[in-house]
């Protein structure tokens, strides 16, 4: 029902869209006609007044009598070519005497050239221009149809090219989008593409599962977790998905004899922490991340166990960023850089600090995770050997 809705939609859509399209072609507006139409227009309307406009420019440049100054003065008006070419002529005769009525000479030559070439342009125009009643008519029905377009579209003018241009898009997009034969096959494609790259991604996980699993167990028994088992899970999806065909868990057992489960039911805090170390050194290579942030990965062990832990951070160190929160000297020993978090209260609230140890400044801070905040001689002893200690490469 849904589909045929849309369908039903798409071709009331497609048959408006028509429809605007079919009136706004009676027009067939081009880009820019608009400007140029009310120009063309202007010319029509007025050309009585240009072509008087010419004959009087000539009738002033030419001198050809005028009229009213015949009637008030009794004479015909001087043409400015012939007082022109005068001038010129009396210039150039005294020249020989004036040096300087040659470069006089000179411009008024040019303007006369210019005069004639202006006269020239008119006579043209005069002879080319005309009154056009019947093209003034047309003008006047192609703007009227125009206007009438635009008010009924709620549009300038201007825009109706643009608007019919966008008509057309949309009409293609709409007749591309109801081809349900091209439709079908392209989902078909789609699918089969899907299919093929999902059962190829299922292959390299099937394959990946049992490495991953033997890589994780091995490491998460040298971190305290004696006898514990990690073990991937691949089953089908009812309904494949972005991530395809598979339904991926990870189960943990965390001593010998138990069934693996899913990790979030069955692993404590520091479980969880040293299970995702455990899975960020195995697979540190192929990560993208590059910053590994460990809160308090070392929850619940000591002695040797945290000493790992630490070192597999080190190790991690190399290619990422490790970023670790720790209560363990012998995590912290093994780190690059050494901050120390402190918090202090006031009348006005807590305020927390992060400082930057010094290597004296280290010094005392192992010693005192190591023996509380009485420093001994014995626990700085202790801890300078545990600084000194080379971390494995």
């Amino acid at each position: 029902e849904q589909a045929q809705a849309a369908q039903e939609h798409l071709h009331t859509e497609r048959e408006r869209l028509l429809w605007q399209i079919e009136e706004l072609q009676k027009l067939n507006p081009r880009a820019d006609e608009w400007e140029e139409l009310n120009q063309q227009h202007a010319r029509l309307a007025h050309a009585q007044t240009l072509i008087d406009t010419a004959q009087a420019s000539i009738a002033c440049l030419e001198g050809a009598e005028d009229d009213n100054a015949h009637h008030h003065h009794g004479s015909a008006t001087t043409s400015l070519t012939q007082g022109l070419n005068r001038a010129l002529q009396l210039l150039q005769a005294q020249a020989h005497l004036e040096p300087a009525f040659t470069s006089i000479a000179e411009v008024l030559a040019s303007s006369l050239a210019q005069v004639e070439d202006a006269l020239h342009s008119l006579h043209l125009y005069t002879q080319r221009t005309e009154l056009d009643p019947e093209g003034l008519a047309s003008l006047d029905e192609r703007l009227s149809l125009w206007l009438q377009l635009a008010r009924r579209y709620k549009r300038l003018p201007e825009e109706l090219p643009a608007l019919l241009a966008s008509w057309q898009e949309q009409l293609s997009a709409l007749d591309s989008a109801t081809d349900l034969d091209a439709l079908q096959q392209a989902a078909q494609h789609t699918q089969a593409a899907y299919q093929q790259a999902a059962q190829t991604l299922s292959q390299q996980r099937r394959k990946a599962a049992p490495r991953l699993a033997q890589a994780i167990t091995h490491a998460i028994q040298g971190l305290g977790m004696e006898g514990g088992v990690f073990a991937v899970q691949i089953q089908d999806l009812t309904s494949p998905g972005a991530d395809g065909l598979d339904d991926v868990q990870f189960l943990v057992a965390g001593h010998p004899g138990a069934s693996p489960r899913p990790i979030g039911k069955v692993a404590s805090g520091g479980e969880l922490s040293r299970l995702s170390l455990a899975i960020a050194v195995t697979t540190s290579a192929k990560g993208q991340a590059p910053t590994l942030i460990f809160d308090e990965v070392d929850a619940g062990i000591g002695g040797a166990v945290a000493q790992t832990v630490g070192r597999l951070m080190h190790d991690i160190g190399h290619t990422h960023q490790v970023l670790a929160v720790t209560h363990l000297p012998q995590v912290a020993a093994c780190a690059d850089q050494h901050y120390v978090v402190s918090k202090r209260r006031s009348k006005t609230g807590s305020t927390s600090q992060v400082t930057p140890a010094t290597a004296a400044q280290r010094e005392q801070e192992i010693a005192r995770m190591l023996g509380g905040e009485k420093i001994s001689a014995t626990s700085l002893a202790h801890a300078r050997e545990m600084l000194a200690e080379p971390t494995p490469q």
